[in-house]
């Protein structure tokens, strides 16, 4: 006997030997079979979808699940909810308001090359009225903090704020720190704001957890925990079962522990003196259906917004130059990923520009020389820019890019005026990486970006910018290619693609109800579908069938 039975639907399962079905079937959370296989049997549920398509679960393979709970509580000041920086102060001070004397006022999403400028300091302690404000820039790779944020980090002479390795910290003409920071020095303002609570944190997590279902996933992958530029704080594991254990946590979610939670582990272990890891010699592919163990978060550089991803070529004179930030030593980063390959993590790396793309590459060429491991799946998370040698160095290793569409949406416009025509075209080769026989993953980096699965398609298939312009019309893919990419390409680069990702018999029943089938709307319509309901193990996790 069945536990549920979804029927007349329109199935796309993802499986090219049966890529369509009617019926699905369902016993303890897994598909037992579709159509015939299953429709002459008794079931203790039965759902008539009435004709509605429907897909594999969405799975977001670079989705900050914590982060986005914390940022749905926070002061929004993204060019969707502020034009000028007039309407930013006023938000803020609107914000700071209904907040509780001194208390932390932290706001995300600024694009200071569409409000003309980056917020400033005293505006900020103008509106904010007396309580610190740490007022986040779009790409979450810098910001600006007020005078009373700099004062609770211990700095009331700004002259004495240290420069920070591997990170920016801006001065005015005295010396003084003027408030920006970027990249490393972001940690000064982090030390203090973290961590969290454990249920003020558990509480983000389920925030986080609620939002992505909504949005018809069913799986993410956390790309940074435990870590000071990603994450709360070393319990963050911990508070993740915690969520598990009370109900919380209804998305699937793999976690990246950030290489600063590893350490060499003992020889005596019988490991390597070389060996990376957890105490107990815990890595990769611990846990279950639900919570899981993934690869290791490490930074190469920072983001092409911030004008930090470390590139080969300056950015643009016009916008300042320089050729970006390394936020870790080469030589601290090889010996990273070389120790943590060994070890038998998956090595998960973060690396925007041409020039830390190689730096990358050169460690894992040296790793695999090294200590060869068939089938790692190392991943280039986002992995903007590359050439086309580029693109055969990672197809040649098994190396997954783990690029995100939808940043062609929102900042391709920024892209071009700080990269110039040529290097924009390119930026996000997801079509380059499939011609090179690549598996390609389907992401957003929310809460960077809006975290739409479906609005991630779209951009995946027109890499429209903002202004209506087609950024690397090469670079294009199709619905199904896209739609490949957020369900079967998220499982492969997360080792689970034998578990979910296709609706097929022995996966696990994870699916999407739609308003509208993604593969025959025109693709300028694909963001625009409603999400009817999203099923996790069979049972109905949000909406209604």
């Amino acid at each position: 006997m069945l536990d549920v039975l979804y029927r007349n639907g329109r199935f796309w399962t993802g499986d090219p030997e049966r890529p369509t079905a009617t019926a699905v079937g369902v016993i303890g959370g897994m598909i037992v079979g579709l159509d015939h296989d299953v429709l002459g049997l008794k079931s203790a549920r039965v759902h008539d979808l009435g004709g509605a398509p429907v897909v594999p679960g969405f799975h977001d393979a670079h989705f900050h699940l914590s982060a986005v709970g914390q940022h749905l509580r926070r002061c929004d000041v993204s060019p969707a909810s502020v034009s000028t920086l007039d309407d930013l102060y006023a938000a803020l001070g609107r914000f700071a308001d209904a907040l509780a004397p001194g208390a932390w006022v932290v706001a995300e999403g600024y694009e200071d090359d569409k409000l003309g400028a980056m917020p400033d300091r005293h505006s900020l302690d103008r509106v904010t009225g007396g309580r610190p404000a740490w007022v986040v820039h779009a790409s979450h790779h810098a910001g600006v903090a007020n005078t009373e944020a700099l004062r609770r980090m211990g700095f009331t002479d700004l002259r004495e704020v240290p420069d920070v390795v591997h990170g920016v910290v801006q001065r005015d003409h005295d010396g003084a720190a003027t408030g920006y920071f970027a990249e490393a020095a972001t940690a000064l303002v982090n030390v203090v704001l973290r961590p969290e609570p454990t249920d003020e944190f558990v509480a983000a997590i389920a925030a986080g957890s609620a939002y992505a279902l909504s949005m018809g996933l069913t799986s993410v992958t956390e790309p940074g925990i435990s870590g000071m530029l990603t994450g709360n704080g070393p319990h963050d594991l911990a508070d993740f079962q915690r969520a598990r254990d009370l109900g919380l946590l209804g998305v699937r979610t793999t976690v990246m522990p950030e290489v600063a939670a590893l350490h060499a582990l003992d020889i005596s272990l019988g490991t390597s003196a070389d060996d990376l890891g957890l105490d107990l010699g815990l890595r990769t592919g611990l846990g279950d259906d639900r919570l899981r163990v993934g690869g290791v978060k490490m930074f190469a550089d920072g983001a092409f917004t911030a004008r930090t991803a470390a590139v080969h070529h300056c950015y643009l004179e016009s916008v300042g130059g320089g050729d970006g930030v390394l936020l870790t030593d080469p030589d601290t980063l090889r010996a990273n990923m070389v120790a943590a390959h060994r070890a038998g993590w998956q090595v998960c790396t973060h690396a925007i520009g041409d020039r830390g793309v190689d730096r990358v590459l050169d460690a894992l060429e040296e790793a695999q020389s090294r200590h060869p491991r068939t089938d790692a799946r190392h991943r280039i998370e986002h992995c903007g820019l590359v050439s086309q040698a580029q693109v055969k160095r990672i197809a040649a290793l098994g190396v997954i890019p783990v690029p995100q569409g939808r940043f062609i949406s929102e900042f391709g416009d920024n892209y071009v005026r700080v990269l110039g025509d040529e290097r924009a075209e390119r930026v996000f080769a997801q079509a380059s990486f499939l011609r090179a026989g690549i598996e390609l993953p389907g992401s957003s980096d929310c809460p960077v970006v809006g975290g739409e699965p479906l609005k991630g398609l779209q951009a995946l298939v027109t890499r429209t910018t903002p202004s209506g312009r087609v950024l690397g019309a090469d670079e294009r893919i199709t619905a199904a290619q896209a739609l490949r990419a957020f369900t079967y390409g998220s499982a492969f680069a997360d080792h689970q693609e034998g578990r979910k990702g296709s609706l097929t018999r022995g996966r696990l029943a994870d699916m999407v109800v739609l308003s509208d089938n993604p593969l025959a709307v025109d693709p300028s319509a694909i963001g625009s579908i409603d999400v009817i309901a999203t099923i996790v193990g069979g049972d109905v996790a949000f909406g209604e069938v």
